[in-house]
């Protein structure tokens, strides 16, 4: 026998024992389902979800069916309540809008009552001057010739200004018509010092304000306005007739 022969044999049984062995290739087995099977199953699935469905529709219609099964009666008698309780409610909120209408009003009134009553104390005290005037013209008076300072008043209306009301009056008949100017001298402290403001400044333009050109009397009021810092503490009206002085008084704050 040849070597080829006896070799030849032998290899050829290695390679059938090793494609036998476990390290042959492994082989997957898939199963195949035929499309008429595949076809019932997914009938299957969409009947089950079918059905899932009616039955969630179906419970839906037994609650709703539920909820609206309400007495009629009890429906009509809550709208009863609701109506009247509406109509209270309307009531009440016109009673408020008239109750806060009528405050208002009130409110109003007392503001006009307040202003009345101050026109009347300032009124009041310009008849207690005009008073004084008519009881220097009687016979038991003096009754002499010249001119007088009637009820000089001074009061603080903010903290520099200075308000200040007079009565300028004439004693004897009023023959002949007055014609001057009145002087208001402010005695003030500043830094601790005395000192004296004169109004009106001949440089302020001011003048024609303390011009006096009267018969028998003449009122006279206004503001003055104090520098800054200032405390007042007396006040001296002069009347003054082509320079010279006639008449002075001085009242204190």
């Amino acid at each position: 026998m040849s070597l080829s022969k006896l070799f030849g044999s032998s290899l050829r049984l290695k390679l059938w024992r090793r494609r036998l062995s476990v390290a042959a290739p492994k082989v997957s087995i898939r199963h195949h389902f035929p499309w008429p099977l595949r076809l019932v199953m997914a009938a299957a699935m969409l009947g089950l979800a079918g059905a899932v469905a009616l039955a969630t529709y179906d419970l839906g219609r037994h609650l709703a069916g539920r909820s609206n099964g309400i007495d009629p009666a009890e429906v009509s008698s809550l709208r009863e309540q609701l109506a009247q309780v509406s109509t209270e409610r309307d009531k009440y909120s016109g009673s408020m809008d008239t109750a806060e209408s009528q405050l208002q009003i009130e409110r109003s009134a007392q503001k006009q009552l307040a202003a009345q009553v101050k026109n009347l104390v300032t009124e009041n005290a310009r008849l207690k001057e005009d008073l004084a005037f008519f009881e220097s013209l009687l016979p038991t008076s003096t009754g002499s010739q010249g001119i007088a300072i009637r009820r000089l008043v001074a009061e603080m209306i903010a903290p520099n200004q200075l308000k200040y009301r007079l009565l300028v009056m004439q004693g004897g008949k009023g023959e002949r018509n007055f014609v001057g100017n009145l002087q208001l001298a402010v005695t003030v402290v500043q830094d601790g010092k005395s000192a004296m403001i004169i109004f009106p400044d001949s440089k302020s333009g001011e003048l024609d304000k303390f011009k006096l050109a009267f018969q028998h009397y003449q009122r006279v009021e206004g503001v003055l306005t104090l520098p800054e810092g200032v405390t007042m503490q007396a006040l001296q009206a002069r009347i003054l007739e082509k320079g010279q002085l006639r008449v002075q008084q001085a009242a204190k704050l």
